[in-house]
């Protein structure tokens, strides 16, 4: 009865999210996916690129010119995107920073997608902790949201190319502020990453060997199946349906794919934890399991936890509380026992 009524939480919270919601039209935007690679006209021409990136290691490099400009005031730090777009707002890049009071251990968090405020608990309990927690925006969330938008529609969408683009800009902004860190002292800089966070994180983990843990929360591999059978994004599937199957956009978005990248997750000197809703609508259980298989074939040091809960009511007692230990433990364990 309990897990039932929890099904009823959860499809209720869903369909709240899901008011603001439009279908739109299908737009390849090829070139904002893929600047200088060529031109795509088809469907198949853009699927050809997408896999080109997927296949190149460099896809997610930030540029060696970027501009290090970074202001910090009062908590908050600020510094220019290296990716610029046609939303003024979402060219810079915003983080708030909870210091623990050590330059040890740091965190940062991405956040998931269409997320309105930052969560002082989970930063609150980190750095209570000896944690510096520092909470980015992703493209086209909070303070670098889309002037009159009701939702972050621009990071996710039927536009392929951009969210090709928005995913990587939100990878380059990651892995920018990550090496900040690192010349300010920080010895330990992990990633944690909720429901699209996770992908984020992921492919930040897989491209930035300064990170040493990956924390993924309600994760999978693959962004095309994810939108294709997940509850929250029931509109992107209905606007892409009719001029697309799931095989294309799996080509499409080959390069947001965390299996693609899993040799670079598997790297020694990289800790993985997942924590999984086995009652989830928004991420399948079965994506995230295959993820979990891709990961172990390759090698990667993965430790799970999951939860018998949905999507959203993971961050409801007591779900939350099991959640938080066993990121605590995660994050502040030795890595000499680790790696032992």
């Amino acid at each position: 009865m309990f897990h039932s009524w929890l099904d009823r939480w959860d499809e209720g919270r869903a369909q709240r999210g899901e008011e603001a919601k439009e279908t739109t039209d299908l737009i390849l935007d090829a070139d904002r996916a893929f600047p200088g690679m060529g031109a795509a006209e088809t469907l198949e021409e853009f699927c050809v690129l997408a896999e080109t990136a997927a296949a190149d290691p460099g896809f997610f490099d930030p540029p060696d010119s970027s501009d290090q400009t970074f202001e910090l005031r009062d908590g908050w730090l600020k510094f220019p995107s290296d990716i610029s777009t046609d939303v003024a707002e979402n060219n810079i890049v915003w983080a708030r920073i909870t210091e623990s009071g050590k330059r040890d251990k740091a965190v940062v968090i991405f956040h998931h997608w269409n997320a309105e405020s930052r969560n002082r608990q989970i930063a609150g309990f980190l750095s209570w902790q000896g944690i510096t927690v520092i909470e980015i925006a992703m493209p086209y969330h909070l303070e670098r949201k889309r002037p009159g938008s009701l939702y972050a529609d621009y990071m996710l969408s039927a536009n392929l190319g951009r969210t090709v683009q928005a995913v990587r800009q939100a990878v380059w902004d990651g892995r920018k502020l990550i090496r900040w860190l690192k010349r300010e002292g920080y010895r330990d800089v992990s990633v944690l990453g909720m429901s699209l966070g996770s992908w984020i994180a992921g492919l930040v983990a897989a491209h930035e060997t300064a990170v040493s843990r990956a924390s993924l929360f309600l994760t999978a591999g693959s962004l095309a199946e994810m939108v294709w059978t997940g509850r929250a994004t029931r509109s992107i599937r209905k606007s892409l349906e009719p001029h697309l199957a799931l095989a294309q956009l799996q080509r499409a978005w080959a390069p947001l794919d965390l299996e693609n990248h899993a040799d670079r997750l598997a790297r020694p000197s990289l800790e993985i934890h997942v924590i999984l809703a086995s009652r989830d609508t928004v991420v399948l259980p079965d994506l995230s399991e295959r993820l979990l298989k891709r990961l172990q074939n390759a090698g990667a040091r993965v430790s799970v936890l999951r939860l018998n809960c949905g999507h959203y009511s993971l961050g409801r007692p007591p779900y939350i509380l099991g959640a938080g230990w066993s990121l605590k433990r995660f994050l502040m364990r030795k890595r000499e026992a680790a790696q032992a």
